[in-house]
């Protein structure tokens, strides 16, 4: 019989929270994953249809909804391809949580998805793909923010990223309020750019870039999609068995086309693509550093 990790029971469960003690907000998620209703791709008044994946097609799981977002996972990777969520700025709130319990999601294998053992006595946070805050508008507010807290939406990402105060961390807020936003609402793709020479900690390879698509539509009813990279390869030098190059640093923001994304990701964008401001002055733009809000460019 094999002895499991030290801190998780034989099932692959943290002891660090037994279920019977857990605390009062996990049991609040809903173990009817039917009521969720997932990404909307017409959520804008223009259709933006989640991303395509043939080129995953065999490593992927199927969509998995969750109140107001959605996500794709890669299999061996145990990590998601994509995330997609619709926020609505006009109701949305900020639900409180005293806790962050992290749950696996009973839909696919656990061997498909990290788990605690993974961000245990290291630098490694879980960090959100789908921020908390997020999802939570409407009458499922609180349930869409617990939502967020299941391992499909964790990317293992080093605490001085995920704590570090920057432009990435804000840029929804920031086209939801202070830019020409119709209806105060975008769509939101965002993951981790998946390479074969990430570098393997426990078992699971680490993303050292990530990505947003972020889409909304102007009070001139045009759509338009701007895209997001950011690196933490410096930082996971320190988990990788030889010293990495990196291309962007720690902390450093690029505005990219979109076509440089689908490049990085492989994965099929022609309506995000059609709708880059970038792409439109010119397909070969080059990266934009963004030190500041007045260094986006979100409309052409």
């Amino acid at each position: 019989m094999n002895t499991p990790p030290e801190g998780l029971d034989p099932d692959g469960t943290a002891k660090d929270i037994p279920p019977e003690r857990s605390p009062a907000e996990a049991v609040s998620i809903d173990p009817d994953y039917s009521t969720r209703s997932g990404y909307r791709a017409d959520f804008l008044d223009h259709r933006l249809p989640l991303p395509g994946h043939q080129s995953w097609a065999e490593v992927v799981s199927a969509e998995l909804r969750y109140h107001h977002f959605s996500i794709v996972m890669h299999r061996p990777r145990r990590l998601a391809l994509y995330t997609a969520v619709n926020i609505d700025g006009r109701t949305a709130t900020r639900p409180s949580r005293d806790s962050e319990r992290w749950i696996i999601d009973p839909r696919i294998p656990r061997e498909e998805q990290t788990n605690d053992e993974l961000y245990r006595d290291n630098a490694l946070d879980r960090g959100h793909l789908v921020r908390r805050l997020d999802p939570a508008w409407g009458p499922v507010a609180e349930a869409a923010g617990d939502d967020t807290f299941h391992f499909t939406n964790a990317a293992p990402q080093h605490h001085d990223f995920n704590a570090g105060q920057s432009l990435w961390a804000g840029l929804e807020d920031y086209i939801l309020h202070h830019t020409d936003n119709r209806d105060l609402t975008v769509s939101v793709i965002t993951g981790p750019v998946l390479h074969d020479e990430d570098p393997s900690y426990r078992g699971i390879a680490l993303p050292r870039q990530f990505y947003k698509l972020v889409a909304m539509v102007t009070t001139t009813n045009q759509l338009f999609v701007t895209a997001y990279l950011l690196s933490q390869e410096a930082l996971l030098e320190e988990f990788a068995a030889r010293p990495e190059e990196f291309s962007f640093g720690a902390y450093r923001t690029f505005q990219v086309p979109v076509r440089r994304i689908a490049d990085l990701t492989r994965l099929e964008l022609p309506a995000h693509i059609a709708a880059d401001p970038l792409d439109r002055l010119t397909p070969t733009a080059l990266p934009r550093e963004i030190l500041r809000p007045e260094d986006l460019l979100l409309v052409s």
